[in-house]
């Protein structure tokens, strides 16, 4: 199950656990976690789920799949211990984001890999390491996580190419030792939201709701009287708006302006509050809570839990009553932010008393304009050392003119999802060039944009986004 030369996932995830116990995290979540991100990375694989399952004791197929979907959110963004690493300003942020690189480049190994999953694994890891801070190594001269195809052949699709070979260096940055990282304060936060492509009307409402937070904050300090104002957020939007995104940078906020004590982010949906049998629930929500207690817990189409033909089922009703009671005996030290479309939030949040009283506060992301989209596209390239050629951009700009936006387009994962494919499609372009130049290397082309890669694209994402999966920016 690796490549030759290349990682296998049980030694991937060894070495995962090493740094998870010097990090001080639990070797259960660790685990968990790791073998949800390959599953997502490896999911088109043919095979991959046999794979997945020997180095998973008791796993099954199913398990593979429910693993692939709680890992989607993790294709393009930190996943949960490693925010929550970087939150802390831990010494092992850097490691595990190497460690999370490294299970990446392994999930090539499962299966019969198509061009798909090594697009997923190199676009994956670069957005670990990049959220650690990592710095890539360069080999042989050439930086970025196809700094070598590797020669090894690797079946998928009736094509071959050097599948782990491809993402594998990747996984291999240079380390400096940071015993201390310096936490980040309010305006370098407030800064990195500023930078963040679009979004002028969030970032507006974040800097205004700062604002008020400080002042609030100061007057309590002072020992004057000050109204209380609730914190929690509701995040409206279509699919790839950003909303995790803002999400992650409000926790930072908050812990800087001495709001939370930690500032982790906890990103769940539905299926990670609610059990299977009634009064199971109320300890499952309660128990999601307690780990997102000092930060953030984001919960994603948060109407599914009050939404149905029949209305709000016992299950979500007992998730939404354990919610609310947590959120009052936690008031000091945790923020809830719900998201989803606009329509149906508005019904979630007027669904239960509790819910409205403490969320007063909703922030709209519109969609994304297509110079917006191709900033994103090219943003994401150069966060994975690719760099696209002007006729790779204009071809993605008459591909973009030509796509339909309703509620099942992907915006900021619209441009994600595209990159993976041309990273798989550069990658079998390459197949029979034995010493490929650097620039050969960085560069995704317009043909590795095709139409038949955009059709796998509408048809993934409109698979993703019903129901929405996690966010990206």
């Amino acid at each position: 199950m690796s490549g030759a030369g290349g990682t296998s996932l049980q030694d991937a995830l060894s070495g995962l656990l090493t740094v998870a116990a010097r990090a001080g995290v639990a070797e259960s979540v660790a685990r968990a976690e790791a073998l949800s991100l390959a599953a997502a990375l490896a999911e088109s694989a043919p095979g991959a789920p046999a794979d997945w399952a020997a180095v998973t004791p008791g796993a099954g197929t199913q398990d593979f799949f429910d693993a692939a979907v709680r890992g989607r959110r993790w294709r393009g963004a930190p996943t949960a211990v490693l925010t929550d690493l970087v939150a802390q300003g831990s010494p092992e942020k850097v490691p595990y984001a190497v460690a999370l690189a490294e299970v990446a480049s392994a999930a090539c190994s499962l299966g019969e890999p198509t061009m798909r999953v090594i697009g997923n694994a190199s676009v994956a890891a670069a957005a670990q390491l990049q959220a650690a801070g990592a710095r890539r190594l360069e080999v042989g001269g050439t930086p970025g996580p196809l700094g070598a195809l590797g020669s090894d052949s690797v079946e998928g699709a009736g094509t071959s190419v050097g599948a782990a070979g491809a993402v594998a260096s990747v996984a291999q940055p240079a380390v400096d030792a940071e015993p201390v990282v310096p936490e980040r304060s309010v305006e370098e936060l407030l800064g990195e939201l500023d930078e963040l492509t679009g979004l002028a009307k969030v970032k507006r409402e974040v800097h205004r709701q700062v604002a008020v937070l400080r002042v609030e904050k100061l007057r309590v300090e002072a020992g004057l009287k000050s109204p209380t104002i609730t914190r929690h957020l509701v995040f409206t939007g279509n699919p790839g708006t950003g909303k995790t995104t803002v999400a992650r940078l409000v926790s930072g906020i908050y812990k800087a302006l001495g709001l939370l004590s930690k500032g982790q982010l906890i990103e769940v949906d539905r299926s990670e509050l609610v059990a299977g049998y009634l009064g199971q629930t109320a300890t499952k929500t309660a128990e999601v809570v307690a780990s997102a207690a000092g930060g953030v817990l984001f919960i994603d189409e948060a109407y599914s839990l009050t939404a149905g033909e029949l209305g709000a089922d016992q299950y979500g009703r007992e998730a939404v009553d354990t919610l609310v009671k947590e959120m009052e005996d936690r008031r000091d030290d945790l923020v809830v932010i719900v998201a989803g479309y606009p329509e149906p939030m508005e019904d979630f949040i007027a669904a239960n008393p509790g819910l409205a009283s403490r969320f007063r506060t909703t922030i709209a992301f519109e969609d994304y304009t297509d110079d917006e989209l191709t900033d994103i596209l090219t943003g994401l390239a150069e966060g994975a050392d690719y760099e696209l050629t002007p006729n790779a951009l204009d071809e993605f700009k008459v591909i973009l003119a030509s796509t339909r936006r309703d509620r099942s387009f992907g915006n900021g994962r619209f441009a994600r999802n595209m990159l993976e494919a041309a990273i798989g499609r550069h990658a079998w372009r390459l197949r029979d060039v034995t010493a490929p130049t650097t620039e050969q290397l960085r560069q995704i082309l317009a043909e590795d944009l095709t139409d038949e890669e955009i059709k796998t694209e509408k048809a993934e994402i409109a698979e993703q986004v019903e129901p929405e999966q996690g966010e990206t920016a």
